[in-house]
């Protein structure tokens, strides 16, 4: 006796339970610990102007002040709530990470199935790709950024450009290798138009690497805007950054070492929370560790 389609959808798609849940977190502890993190940074950014004051606020006869209950970091060399600016430091941070990551994600997407699927666009546009790659991504952001007007949006474009071409390469070799396989053949054969195997067979093929790919993007753009801000070329030094004001205060670090060690500490947070997220994004789709699992 068969079951009725509809009694075998409900027995195959059936909500995660609780013991689901807990062993998926057993399986992969970074996807949990890395999530959590960044999920209570972002709370922390969007709600910052709820509890964290107002970070362009100068008070000149509070400068270099030490840890109070009315500024936890203290206060820096203009008198400014170091706390208050790092908390909406981190907005810029995350905004220019996330923002960067998607948007080198969805272009070296579109580039890499294109490329894995027309020679004549391949052959040219990945030597255009590994032109980019050969230049720094610190150099070409701030030659971009000389060219235009400082802004965050500028910014996002500057870091996304030279992290496009990893991304493309990456989403290209994964479309040559799905391409060979029989079922795709088999749709082409069956008289399936090619944007709907793009589509059904392999745009799904590319997800679980490109969602590695814009983590370790997201970290590195991250990085390179604080790298930027502290050079002068990255968001104007009015904005709280973390990069300007670890910037502004070195030369504070002995009486107010909170003023770089504040921003310094949640920097390294924010990256390392991302990457581990991105180490457990790539274990949880690694063929070879669900075996093991």
């Amino acid at each position: 006796m068969t079951l009725p389609s509809t009694t075998l959808e409900t027995a195959t798609s059936s909500p995660p339970t609780l013991f689901s849940l807990a062993r998926l977190t057993r399986r992969h502890p970074l996807v949990l610990i890395g999530g959590a993190l960044l999920t209570v940074l972002i709370v922390l950014a969007l709600a910052a102007p709820l509890y964290a004051g107002d970070p362009e606020n100068m008070d000149p006869f509070k400068r270099l002040q030490p840890p109070s209950s009315e500024m936890w970091f203290g206060s820096d060399n203009l008198g400014r709530d170091v706390f208050a600016r790092t908390i909406f430091g981190a907005r810029i941070s995350l905004m220019v990470g996330l923002a960067s990551a998607g948007c080198a994600a969805i272009v070296g997407l579109l580039i890499g199935i294109l490329a894995g699927y027309s020679r004549t666009f391949d052959s040219i546009m990945m030597r255009v790709m590994d032109g980019l790659m050969s230049i720094p991504t610190i150099l070409l952001a701030i030659a971009l950024i000389s060219l235009t007007s400082p802004g965050i949006g500028i910014l996002i474009a500057a870091i996304a450009i030279p992290e496009t071409p990893a991304v493309a390469r990456l989403v290209r070799s994964v479309v040559l290798s799905v391409r060979e396989r029989p079922y795709v053949e088999a749709a082409l054969c069956g008289g399936a138009r090619l944007p709907k195997v793009l589509w059904r067979h392999i745009l799904p093929s590319t997800i679980p690497a490109l969602m590695v790919q814009s983590a370790t993007v997201c970290a590195s753009a991250i990085m390179t805007e604080a790298a930027l801000s502290f050079l002068g070329a990255g968001v104007p030094p009015e904005i709280p950054s973390w990069g300007n004001m670890i910037a502004s205060s070195r030369l504070y670090l002995a009486s107010a070492p909170l003023t770089i060690f504040g921003p310094g500490i949640c920097l390294a947070v924010t990256v390392l929370a991302v990457n581990l997220l991105g180490d457990g994004l790539r274990d949880m789709f690694d063929p070879r560790a669900k075996r093991r699992g």
